[in-house]
């Protein structure tokens, strides 16, 4: 069941608003529809990043780490046709 929908009035600058616009033209739908949308996936985006840095922080914390060697190799595959993927942690740094 979806949650209510409350008003909410906001200011924007001109060329945002013609974007949003634009939008919601090309789609078919209301500029709040559009909005809306836009907002979710905004904060959608927001809550991923504070979710995979907050991973990050445990791994850091636990002294886990991706290896210079393995980040300099994925860094020094790009644009060479066969990008490597991505590193993992593969090293553990003892705690003091």
């Amino acid at each position: 069941m979806a949650s209510p929908q409350t008003p909410l009035s906001l200011r924007l600058d001109a060329d945002v608003r013609a974007r949003l616009q634009h939008v919601a033209e090309a789609d078919d739908r209301s500029l709040s529809y559009v909005a809306q949308k836009a907002i979710v996936a905004f904060l959608d985006a927001r809550q991923s990043r504070e979710q995979a840095i907050a991973a990050a922080m445990k791994e850091a914390d636990a002294g886990v780490f991706i290896s210079d060697e393995a980040m300099t190799d994925w860094v020094n595959s790009w644009d060479s046709g066969q990008e490597l993927p991505a590193p993992v942690a593969d090293e553990k740094i003892k705690s003091r």
